[in-house]
């Protein structure tokens, strides 16, 4: 009999997938496949593993999903009988309105085991972004969310609206939008005072967050003419008062902006984590992207670099894509015996900075010299040479096909013996240039940032007369002094170069720059 796999349903978050808890994603990166709905932000796919199956399942709101309930259930149940871990990811947390239970019920009659991972609800999420506590021992003992999903003439004996709006301090309404003017009116019909505060919050914790702050009795007109649609939340209540006071995620430097993030798809989550942690929307155009060496003479050389390692002395790093292709060929091509990935026994490693040398600690390696000051490449080859390499001595340099070759050259001329091996290809990737120029003449995009050389040429490849001149009016940030030397050469100035080639920094003194823009 086969083994049986098991489902964990995990609750999304209510939009930032930051907000996600450390269960939910550890859950996502050990799924053989998830089954998602429509989330406000596809970011969380990214803990996933590469082999995981992902199938959308489309679920938001009112709108009908791509499958049904049924549907769903059958492939839940179907997966995990042939011993997989299925992971369902439902937005906000799946047991507030999302059918959450009903699933689970279905695994609990079928037999497979299962596991419930909670949400942050956006009844509670949305309303602390935009500065509304639903408790407040100054205003509010009690709050109640409820759902307004349904026409509230057709349930109004089931969710007792007028008797609901008098029984709790604070109302939380979900998914009422599109019937609002009737619970509004219910409410009132119930002898709430069409004074009371309210709101709504559209996309919360979203940098498109927008909220409207009303009195009940105009809450429907003001939200129509100020464009608040789905998916929003509805409170009503005194706290909605506090709101001036504690409104702090709207305050944000870059809150509301479009950034660009041209790194390569793999590394971009950390930038846009970043970004987003001070307001940003992220744009994400990968401008490179990464690949192993598959043509049999550049394996060759790698396989020689690697069984020459008993003879060299040093090696330097100069990227942590450096040292994860390096470690990925060592691994492969001499797996547990001689030197491994665990570490690189007698020889002197050097990194060109603290992300590098994070990358190669994690890998095993040792590390003995890390770049400091501006931590670039001109830095490590200045703390290389103030003890020259002994004549004859091996270095071995691994990179790209497009790796500079600065340090190659200064430690060439101190007599050193220098093996520049390309172990990865920096390709330019597919990129949608009708798109990207299309956000740049229309002006959806507030700032640029580039973090190598790379992300600069093919940035401006795709570019013509007119959106390389609306790109002039972006703010622009370079991650270094070789990417802003980069800029400059094409005829862009940087606005941000940070003190050191580190993604927080650069998204700190972008945040700043615009601050005092």
């Amino acid at each position: 009999m086969s083994r049986l796999g098991r489902v964990v349903l995990v609750g999304a978050g209510p939009g930032d997938p930051d907000l996600i808890t450390l269960r939910g994603a550890k859950m996502l990166a050990k799924a053989d496949v998830i089954f998602y709905d429509e989330l406000a932000t596809n970011e969380l796919l990214d803990h996933a593993k590469d082999r995981a199956v992902l199938i959308n399942v489309g679920k938001r709101g009112h709108d009908e999903p791509t499958r049904t309930q049924d549907e769903i259930n059958s492939l839940l149940l179907e997966h995990a009988r042939q011993g997989r871990t299925v992971v369902r990811l439902k937005g906000g947390d799946p047991l507030v309105f999302g059918r959450g239970g009903e699933e689970m019920s279905l695994c609990a009659a079928a037999g497979i085991p299962f596991e419930i991972v909670p949400g942050v609800t956006s009844a509670v999420a949305a309303l602390a972004y935009a500065g509304i506590p639903v408790t407040d021992r100054r205003h509010s003992a009690s709050f109640a969310v409820v759902t307004g999903h349904k026409d509230p003439s057709r349930v109004s004996e089931q969710t007792r609206w007028r008797a609901l709006g008098q029984s709790v301090d604070t109302l939380v309404i979900l998914m009422g939008m599109r019937n609002l003017p009737r619970l509004v009116g219910e409410l009132l019909a119930g002898g709430k005072s069409p004074e009371t505060p309210a709101a709504a919050v559209m996309n919360g914790t979203l940098p498109e967050q927008r909220t409207c702050v009303s009195t009940l009795g105009e809450l429907a007109a003001v939200a129509e003419r100020e464009g608040i649609s789905a998916p929003a939340v509805v409170v009503v209540g005194d706290v909605v008062g506090l709101r001036d006071g504690l409104s702090w995620w709207e305050r944000q430097p870059l809150f509301g902006r479009n950034v660009l993030v041209t790194r390569a798809s793999q590394q971009s989550a950390e930038l846009a984590a970043a970004l987003r942690s001070v307001g940003a929307a992220p744009v994400l155009e990968p401008m490179i992207e990464f690949s192993e060496i598959e043509d049999p003479v550049g394996q060759a050389k790698i396989a020689s670099a690697i069984a020459m390692l008993d003879q060299t002395q040093s090696i330097v790093f100069t990227s942590s894509n450096a040292v994860r292709f390096f470690a990925r060929a060592l691994e492969s091509i001499r797996g547990e015996g001689g030197v491994s990935a665990s570490g690189l026994a007698g020889i002197h490693t050097f990194c060109v900075g603290e992300r590098t040398a994070q990358v190669a600690l994690a890998a095993g390696f040792p590390v003995h010299v890390v770049a400091t000051g501006r931590s670039d490449a001109e830095a490590l080859l200045g703390q290389l040479l103030q003890s020259p390499p002994a004549g004859g001595e091996r270095v071995l340099i691994p990179g790209s096909q497009i790796a500079r070759t600065l340090i190659a050259d200064g430690l060439r001329a101190a007599g050193a013996q220098v093996d520049c091996v390309t172990f990865y290809e920096n390709r330019r990737p597919d990129i949608d240039v009708a798109g990207l120029r299309g956000r740049l003449m229309r002006g959806e995009l507030h700032a640029l940032t580039f973090t190598s050389p790379s992300t600069v040429d093919h940035f401006v490849e795709c570019l013509d007369d007119e959106s390389r001149e609306a790109a002039g009016q972006c703010m622009i940030a370079a991650i270094g002094r070789t990417t802003a030397r980069q800029l400059e050469s094409v005829g862009f100035r940087p606005d941000v170069v940070p003190s050191r080639p580190d993604v927080s920094v650069m998204v700190e003194e972008l945040a700043a720059a615009v601050k005092g823009d």
